[in-house]
């Protein structure tokens, strides 16, 4: 038994002396077979199978391997199974201690299974509100990568007849109406950095109430049309990323503002050269303090 001294030794703990009794009645068949000089050793074995052949002490560490090839045990690659009898020790549950599973690239899952052991029998089925969960998630992501391959709404011409002609399918899908595109058209539905169609629409907050949705977030909604009274904002919003740019780690950037980044540069190029010339020298260099961000996100 780990753990004890030679004094403790002397009297053996309930489990060891019940595994002693197993063994005994185990191989008292075999004992009654050896000679009477050989009947006190406590490990007898037969040296092999078909043969009568009686040894003591453990066998010779290829008999594991023998009894594999023999039985054609597979390991999960499908080769071979290797028993590596060092691992198979009274101190297994210490191994399976959930302490060292930190830092591990597998650490959802027990070190001592293999990822085919968890999926067949402990990965449970999700309930169908689980399921359903899953499937809204997996929708929003698919309506998100939808609205950024969207091609941006850019008048050139601030009519509404340019509206009504050059986006028919907008005005369809948003069912806009007279009324609707004289107030985009006359600036009465404006946000920083485009024009809304519905601001109680809900796409990024609660419907009913005005969308909470950042300035940079409005690149890539469907809802957002682009005139040249907003080439101005653009092109502050554009100053404040090349400064979040220099400040920040480039896949932080990435990750946080680099999808509208990308839109930003498609709107802008759609634009007039002249109106983003006049657009420019109307705008300066007045950095962050034109744009509605909060105290944290403003460039040091």
């Amino acid at each position: 038994m780990k753990g004890r001294t030679a004094a403790e030794s002397v009297n053996l703990p309930r489990p060891a002396v019940r595994l002693l009794e197993q063994w005994l009645a185990h191989s008292a068949l075999l004992r009654a077979s050896v000679p009477p000089g050989e009947r006190q050793h406590l490990w007898l074995r037969v040296k092999g199978p078909g043969t009568d052949q009686v040894c003591r002490g453990a066998p010779d560490r290829h008999r594991s391997q023998d009894w594999v090839r023999r039985h054609q045990v597979r390991a999960g690659d499908g080769g071979l199974l290797k028993i590596r009898q060092d691992r198979i020790r009274t101190t297994h549950l210490a191994m399976r201690d959930n302490s060292a599973w930190w830092g591990s690239r597998r650490a959802a899952i027990d070190p001592n299974h293999t990822p085919q052991v968890e999926g067949d029998h402990y990965l449970s089925e999700p309930t169908p509100a689980q399921r359903q969960l899953v499937d809204t998630v997996i929708a929003d992501a698919q309506h998100d990568l939808l609205r950024r391959a969207h091609p941006p709404a850019v008048l050139t011409d601030a009519g509404v007849a340019t509206l009504a002609a050059g986006y028919p399918q907008l005005i369809a899908s948003l069912g806009l109406d007279g009324e609707v595109i004289a107030e985009l058209m006359d600036g009465q539905r404006d946000v920083f950095s485009a024009a809304c169609a519905d601001q109680l629409s809900g796409l990024h907050g609660p419907k009913g109430k005005p969308c909470p949705a950042r300035p940079w977030v409005c690149l890539l909604c469907p809802l957002a049309i682009f005139a040249p009274r907003h080439a101005g904002n653009l092109l502050r919003l554009r100053g404040f990323f090349t400064r979040q740019w220099q400040a920040m780690p480039a896949a932080q950037y990435m990750a946080v503002f680099g999808p509208y980044a990308t839109r930003l540069d498609e709107v802008l190029s759609r634009y007039d050269p002249a109106v983003l010339t006049a657009a420019a020298k109307a705008a300066g260099a007045a950095g962050d303090l034109q744009i509605p961000l909060r105290p944290e996100e403003r460039s040091l």
